[in-house]
């Protein structure tokens, strides 16, 4: 029987893991892992972690040290993990690569809906007893052209939907979907997708290569007035050039469910706290600006998929099997 010990538990982590298999142990740590807290995975045979958790080459090696052998990452992104040292100390690394790519997609539309229509003004005005419609003026998705950075599972998920809303799609990715190719989207170089898309969502993963890759220089390139949603990693943004064009009127509008210091912020209550972040506190001043806290991936089913196949990962850990949920620089041909 494996013992796992989990980081960065939230109510619903324990709902799902908890009584669903008798395979493994398991004890729940609602503290995340970093250099201060790595001491509580004495003991056990693997960690369990989200987007949050740092596994640089220092807590890696500390985990080694303890005889733990495998982190599983209870989401599709691992760029918090340095596969490199994770290699070195002998560390299986496995994550759950599409839980629900139409989960994130839907959100995306989510937010891209509400700031075209500013539904989430109207509600808070009729709640007050406002019924007037002024200030309210929305635009049609109807007819628009929609650029998407990215084509994995959630991108292809998103480009679906927003078909459906009779858009036109344009794409960058160096791997580019025969698949949506076929469905009509047409394939360019970001910065053609940039100067032409009225909408511009972000579906790609976070790698050297992506860092910032919404910056000065690009927004610049981007239509005036034209709409940012990102529901892919907050570091994809560089946050201080968006907020720089959001004040020169140049971007039109900005939804995020992720954030570059969402890891101060996210997953916790400060209701009864002052927020310290200047820049997030400076973006919720906009009336153009729609934050969501990383609840893209939150259904029901996303939920009930990441627990399967975390549990699948534990299972193939204990008994020494390959896993097609393992990642590495050998396997991935990096590092």
């Amino acid at each position: 029987m494996a013992k796992i010990a989990f980081f960065s538990t939230q109510t619903y982590d324990k709902n799902f893991f908890e009584n669903k298999s008798d395979k493994h142990h398991f004890e729940f740590f609602e503290t995340r892992l970093k250099k201060n807290t790595v001491q509580l995975a004495e003991g056990y045979d693997g960690v369990c972690v989200f987007v949050n958790d740092k596994l640089n080459a220092d807590i890696l090696k500390k985990l080694s040290e303890m005889n733990i052998g495998l982190v599983a990452l209870r989401c599709a992104g691992f760029n918090n993990v340095d596969l490199k040292a994770a290699e070195e100390n002998n560390i299986r690394v496995m994550r759950v690569p599409a839980y629900s790519p139409e989960a994130v997609a839907e959100h995306a539309m989510a937010l891209i809906l509400t700031l075209a229509r500013k539904t989430h003004k109207s509600y808070n005005r009729v709640r007050d007893g406002n019924f007037s419609l002024e200030r309210l003026t929305g635009f049609n998705i109807f007819g628009k052209t929609i650029g998407v950075v990215g084509t994995g599972k959630i991108g292809q998920a998103f480009i679906r939907v927003a078909k459906g809303f009779g858009t036109e799609v344009l794409a960058y990715d160096k791997y580019p979907s025969e698949e949506m190719k076929k469905n009509g989207v047409k394939y360019m170089e970001l910065n053609e997708v940039l100067a032409k898309s009225d909408i511009l969502s972000l579906h790609c993963p976070l790698t050297p290569e992506t860092h910032h890759i919404i910056n000065k220089k690009t927004l610049e390139k981007m239509k005036k007035g034209a709409m940012l949603i990102n529901t892919s990693r907050g570091k994809l943004v560089d946050t201080s050039a968006v907020i720089e064009s959001l004040k020169e009127d140049h971007l039109g509008s900005l939804g995020i469910d992720v954030y570059e210091q969402e890891e101060k912020l996210f997953f916790r209550d400060l209701s009864e706290v002052i927020i310290r972040d200047d820049q997030i506190a400076r973006l919720m001043l906009f009336p153009n600006v729609l934050i969501t806290a990383h609840q893209g991936f939150f259904t029901k089913e996303s939920l009930e998929e990441i627990t399967r196949i975390t549990l699948k990962n534990f299972d193939d850990y204990e008994n020494k099997r390959e896993s097609e949920n393992e990642v590495s620089c050998k396997l991935l041909k990096d590092c």
